[in-house]
């Protein structure tokens, strides 16, 4: 076969693959979902006003002081946001940058997926170059004792070769007792040498802030469902979401959006 004949075939199947996708426009969205290999934008960003995150109102403030930092373009931490399941971690990082973005602040939201901590160099190289501050959300991540997420997220966070660039923060959301695997007699333990420390452990030294979720109390849980019920000018009652809560094993921010879906269910309305 000769030269020709190969450029000739060459030729033919470049016509026949698909163009390359044009390169993601990050000024043009307020969120946007990595996969491992490219990004997409989140077309239907609809984080919770802020005065229906309750409950949780000092790690509100916190957050929401780092993050208008970080997007002003000043010193800012990584965030480790630990705790009790359904108390609004993952709404509470989706609000403050819905509300920062409502004061016109020019930053915007990037999540990614445990699975695909690897990748992140990939995405740091794409965020890097542009002019817009991004927070990297990664939300429930567990460990095993097997797993090398830990020092994965060690070699992001420590500002080695692949360390986020500056215009991005991480914020990750997890149960504690999944990053810090310690034992009693570790935390109580005052000659435990450093040298000793897991890399679980040294993982979560690395956020500059540490947020901790405890579940709600009775009337923290009612706060909830008032400010939910409120906003959607629902009629409840007080013994009624206690029992519902009861039924379903605990009190929590997302047991009071069960609460109040079922509300509206009952009302025959939308929410």
């Amino acid at each position: 076969m000769n030269t020709d004949i190969l450029k000739r075939i060459a030729e033919a199947l470049e016509r026949l693959s698909p163009p390359p996708a044009p390169p993601m426009d990050l000024s043009a969205h307020p969120a946007y979902q990595w996969d491992g290999k490219r990004l997409a934008p989140v077309h239907h960003f609809r984080p919770l006003p802020i005065d229906l995150i309750v409950g949780v109102d000092r790690q509100k403030t916190d957050m929401l002081e780092n993050s208008r930092r970080h997007a002003s373009g000043a010193a800012a931490h990584d965030v480790l946001l630990w705790g009790a399941r359904g108390m609004g971690k993952s709404a509470l990082v989706k609000t403050v940058v819905g509300e920062l973005q409502k004061d016109g602040l020019f930053v915007a939201l990037v999540e990614a997926s445990s699975s695909h901590l690897a990748t992140l160099p990939l995405l740091f190289e794409e965020l890097s170059i542009s002019g817009r501050r991004f927070i990297l959300f990664v939300d429930d991540i567990a460990f095993d004792a097997h797993d090398h997420g830990p020092r994965l997220l060690r070699s992001l966070l420590e500002g080695g070769a692949e360390a986020r660039p500056n215009n991005v923060r991480l914020y990750v959301t997890s149960n504690r007792r999944n990053i810090i695997d310690r034992t009693m007699a570790e935390q109580t333990d005052a000659i435990n040498a450093r040298d000793n420390i897991d890399d679980s452990l040294a993982l979560a030294d690395r956020f500059g802030l540490k947020l901790g979720f405890q579940y709600a109390d009775q009337e923290a849980f009612v706060s909830m469902v008032a400010a939910y019920a409120s906003h959607f000018d629902l009629d409840w009652d007080e013994a009624d979401a206690l029992a519902f809560a009861h039924q379903r094993g605990g009190r929590s921010g997302r047991v009071a959006w069960h609460y109040t879906v079922e509300l509206a269910g009952r009302a025959g309305r939308k929410i």
